[in-house]
């Protein structure tokens, strides 16, 4: 009997000894989470989502992003690198492969699409699929490791989000592995980067955010928008330069992609619910040590809730469409389509959403 307590109690100190000291990737940072009053209020819950038409996209999965081409049909930047191209009568198509992982995808006044490539960087896609790399590395020789969202101003100066200086989707196992591993360190070392094509060089725009996401120029195009997924909440900077300000805040999930809506205002996409304990032990870097020492079915994960909401150029919310069954879920964002509808994109689905 003392020698199977004392083998249990050496597998315990084991236990523990791993869970206090066994080396992680992330190195955490105390932060203080903001509250966290839920579904309530102004993000009161509800089943709008519930009403999705769905296109189905064989066998393809996670539609990340979408936009609209200059011929009208629907694209989007899919899981497996591929550029899909929803043709007359739903007809699905295959665009361009970036043998990448594309996130944001937006069309440019001549017709080219440009890619926010997690794997390879910002990339540009001509009418015939035609892929060309733009940048891969900033102008000093950063190299650009998580490649997110992008936006494209009216000189054709575009913008786009570094998610992570510190965990590169590629080499993390994947743009979800990767957004955890950032997310959970919190280290602030996200970036937007700008990309001028007269000079062909990719400058640092603005620094010291926690996992830069969605990006969107506001309508004047004076200002840039910016999804800060860690911090849960939006920024707005001004493009000719200066200190940004917070307009929308207290977000109760993980804000993504940014696009325009038909009338002037902008949907986000809310990727899933806060995590209450990681919230609880934002103070804690050793406990978020502890955390990441866990069994992979213990970590972190995203939770199946369907959310976008859309808000006005003051950051006021004028609306959302929850989906709490979860029934389409990890929701990224939406954009307007010329029928009055809005198509619903997903970090996960093998479909597309549609909502009259």
């Amino acid at each position: 009997m003392k020698s199977i307590l004392k083998l249990l109690s050496l597998l315990l100190l084991g236990l523990l000894a791993y869970l206090a000291f066994w080396p992680v990737a992330v190195s955490p940072v105390a932060w203080n989470a903001p509250k966290n009053s839920g579904y309530s209020g102004k993000f009161q819950p509800n089943d709008r989502l519930s009403e999705l038409e769905f296109v189905d996209l064989d066998g393809r999965t996670g539609p990340e992003d979408a936009d609209v081409g200059p011929d009208g049909l629907i694209y989007l930047a899919m899981h497996g690198g591929e550029i899909l191209r929803i043709g007359q009568e739903g007809v699905i198509e295959t665009f361009a492969a970036t043998n990448g992982r594309p996130l944001g995808i937006e069309f440019g006044n001549d017709g080219t699409l440009f890619v926010a490539d997690a794997y390879l960087g910002l990339l540009s896609i001509d009418q015939d699929g035609q892929v060309t790399l733009l940048a891969n590395e900033t102008e000093q020789g950063s190299p650009i490791l998580y490649a997110n969202d992008l936006d494209v101003a009216a000189d054709g100066t575009i913008y786009f989000s570094d998610a992570s200086t510190r965990f590169g989707a590629e080499e993390s196992g994947g743009t979800l592995a990767a957004s955890i591993l950032d997310l959970v360190e919190h280290s602030a070392n996200a970036r937007v980067l700008k990309y001028a094509p007269s000079s062909r060089t990719t400058t640092v725009f603005a620094d010291g955010l926690t996992f830069a996401n969605g990006i969107a120029i506001d309508e004047t195009n004076e200002a840039l928008l910016v999804a800060e997924t860690g911090e849960y909440r939006v920024w707005q900077f001004p493009l000719a330069g200066g200190p940004g300000k917070v307009i929308l805040q207290d977000i109760p999930g993980f804000p993504d992609n940014l696009n325009h809506a038909s009338d002037g205002t902008y949907w986000l996409g809310v990727v899933s619910p806060r995590n209450l304990i990681m919230d609880k032990l934002s103070g804690s870097p050793f406990f978020r040590r502890v955390v990441m020492r866990l069994p992979e079915a213990l970590k972190p994960a995203p939770t199946r809730y369907g959310f976008i909401l859309r808000f006005n150029a003051q950051g006021d919310v004028v609306e959302t469409l929850q989906d709490p069954s979860g029934e389409f879920a990890l929701t990224t964002g939406a954009i307007s389509l010329a029928n009055g509808q809005i198509a619903v994109t997903s970090l996960t689905e093998p479909r597309l959403g549609l909502l009259k």
